[in-house]
């Protein structure tokens, strides 16, 4: 597989998402993880705590893996999209229930909160040249 080419605005984006995602996982393993429990559905069947250790390790490497593994950012680049498309159910669950964590304390900005899920797969995407390097693929058949 060819890894896409990306512009300098695009390496930064990414590497700022890579910067984005470790200090989200380091919050979760650190001072933010009670925070971090209120996103954990109830019907989620495993320990809650280990759910938030183990996305805040997951965090941590993508996050490394954005920064540092530039000649796979492709592949990188979709199994960060996959990884927020996989969390995506803790935000809406938070909203749902109510729960106010990050000081989202009112249904309308847990609600805001749920549309800023899109646009991180889509910095996912574009700043790896995954999303171009697909469509490309399917272009030239």
């Amino acid at each position: 597989m060819i890894e896409p080419q990306t512009t300098k605005v695009q390496d930064a984006a990414r590497i700022a998402l890579g910067a984005f995602l470790a200090f989200a996982g380091i919050s979760h393993l650190t001072f933010a993880r009670t925070d971090f429990l209120a996103q954990v559905p109830d019907w989620v069947p495993l320990d809650a705590d280990f759910v938030v250790v183990a996305s805040g390790v997951v965090e941590v490497a993508l996050g490394g893996s954005l920064v540092v593994l530039h000649r796979r950012r492709g592949l990188i680049g979709w199994v960060a999209a996959a990884f927020f498309v996989a969390i995506f159910p803790g935000n809406v669950s938070q909203y749902v229930d109510g729960d106010a964590a990050f000081g989202l304390d009112s249904a309308r900005a847990r609600l805001v909160r749920l549309f800023f899920q899109p646009v991180l797969i889509a910095w996912a995407l574009w700043s790896t040249g995954a999303w171009s390097a697909w469509r490309a693929s399917r272009t030239q058949g």
